[in-house]
């Protein structure tokens, strides 16, 4: 067993600290463009994060009997080493934008992810919004453990990520230098990744690098300020609710369901995924109001 540190543990005094910073920053600097602080907002988020605590606890159980299973059936060790660890996290990172981006594009997935996109506001408190049911996730890292890599290090790596990514949900951090902006996820990137703007939905979904989204053709720069939360947004500060809001919405549609393949498509889809015969219909309406209106 790899001896790693607990990186979340030991930056909960950097989160507290650099929380009280931004909101302070927002009392003596107020900025009517930004988004800010809401106390219910914050709160919802808080108690999110807490929650996602105690539930990832319980999926870890099964999640690293897998993991395991799998480690020790492979012939291949990884060796954590002062060299490793960085292609360890390299690797990490390039699995993460897949996992990121199929929690966008598949709507059983992104029923765990929403909860982090269900604030309307961008600020520290909502890098802190975090699923309960993130079991969703382990599947992407299997072949890292195929290859050898051990379950801890990919706990490490995974951790690390995670801290990187929290100060990156700020609005009072402007583009960074050039060189920055094109190699690393910034905090302008990930606004455009928690807009709900047509053009810059589904951008931007690299953890610690950037340059996947470069170079698989998801990246946007920010431009127009962005509209924080979800193209349909819940009016709801019940943590409960706000974690398990999207799974409701795909049970009703489910019962509604006219046949198996819609009954797949509204589970393995896109969000905004629907059948042919609906898009068709959605698609006819503007046209139909037009001719009312001639």
């Amino acid at each position: 067993m790899p001896n790693l540190p607990d990186v979340v543990l030991w930056s909960i005094p950097a989160f507290v600290l650099l929380t009280v910073i931004e909101l302070v920053s927002y009392r003596i600097h107020p900025d009517e463009d930004a988004a800010g602080y809401e106390t219910k907002d914050a709160v919802t988020s808080l108690g999110m994060g807490i929650g996602s605590l105690v539930f990832d606890f319980l999926w870890k159980i099964p999640i690293l009997a897998i993991y395991t299973a799998v480690y020790e059936l492979t012939p291949l060790r990884v060796p954590v080493l002062w060299w490793t660890v960085p292609l360890m996290l390299l690797a990490q990172d390039f699995f993460y934008y897949w996992q990121h981006r199929g929690h966008h594009v598949i709507r059983i997935l992104w029923a765990c992810h929403v909860v982090h996109h269900s604030s309307r506001k961008f600020n520290l408190t909502t890098a802190l919004r975090q699923p309960w049911t993130s079991a969703t996730s382990w599947p992407f890292y299997l072949p890292m453990i195929a290859l050898g890599v051990h379950p801890a290090a990919i706990a490490f790596c995974y951790s690390v990520n995670l801290v990187y990514q929290f100060w990156i949900h700020t609005e009072r951090i402007d583009k960074l230098p050039r060189p920055v902006e094109f190699l690393f996820n910034s905090p302008s990137h990930h606004r455009v990744h928690h807009a709900s703007q047509g053009g810059y939905l589904d951008r931007n979904f690299g953890g610690i690098l950037i340059v996947w989204d470069r170079m698989f053709g998801s990246w946007v720069g920010e431009t127009d300020k962005p509209v924080f939360g979800l193209t349909k947004n819940i009016s709801t500060y019940n943590p409960l609710r706000v974690a398990t809001h999207e799974y409701a919405s795909i049970a009703r549609d489910l019962k509604a369901a006219r046949s198996w393949r819609e009954r797949a498509g509204r589970v393995f889809g896109g969000p905004g995924w629907q059948p042919s015969d609906a898009a068709a219909a959605a698609a006819a309406a503007p046209a139909k109001a037009s001719e009312h209106a001639a």
